[in-house]
């Protein structure tokens, strides 16, 4: 590889990571290129990108953006390495496990995880990267448990009025306020007093 072929992988390097929040670093050393190229599709169906490289090239991209915040994952670069990068923190481990129980083998080894800022070492951690929750499904955690108590109260004041508790003083109020309602009937029409007769109607003409 001439140094401009080596510059131009360490800029591409350096702008994944630096696109992405999240890459897994994996050995693959022990893959035959049917299965590298098996697990580049499976990366490609979930949106994963996947990239093989030289650990010395993968450290200048780390180093060139800030070699402090990634030093944690540089004793991680030997052997093969292929890099998984993705904006879903936990779809490589995934992607790892699942080809690794198809393939009922032990690779490609997680050697590293860089997640939203933190350093996860070691294979032995796979397990626990696959159970990792995305950002949607803790918005989604969140928005039940505020919902939680809404409906609590809810389901118990429908039952309060189920029972009875909500409608029973409305409905005594509303007998109580009848007979002060009810206003004195009016007089029948009939009722009014006959004009009395003209006094000493006028004797007849004699």
């Amino acid at each position: 590889m001439t140094p401009a072929q080596k510059r131009e992988v360490v800029d591409i390097l350096k702008e994944k990571f630096s696109q992405y929040s999240n890459f897994y670093i994996t050995d693959t050393e022990s893959l035959d290129a049917g299965q590298v190229s098996d697990l580049r599709r499976h990366c490609f169906n979930k949106q994963v990108e996947m990239k093989v490289a030289k650990n010395t090239l993968i450290k200048k991209a780390l180093e060139a953006i800030d070699a402090e915040k990634y030093s944690g994952v540089f004793d991680s670069l030997n052997n093969v390495t292929a890099l998984m990068f993705s904006d879903n923190p936990k779809e490589p481990a995934v992607i790892l496990s699942a080809f690794r129980k198809e393939s009922k083998g032990e690779k490609p080894v997680l050697k590293a995880a860089f997640i939203n800022g933190d350093i996860f070492v070691g294979d032995n951690q796979l397990a626990n990267l696959t159970k990792i929750k995305t950002k949607n499904e803790l918005i989604g955690e969140v928005i039940g448990l505020l919902q939680s108590p809404a409906k609590r109260v809810l389901a118990a004041l429908l039952h309060h009025h189920e029972k009875g508790g909500v409608v029973d003083a409305p409905e005594a109020a509303s007998e109580t306020a009848a007979p002060e309602a009810s206003a004195p009937e009016a007089p029948a029409a009939d009722a009014t007093p006959e004009a009395p007769a003209a006094e000493g109607d006028a004797p007849a003409a004699e």
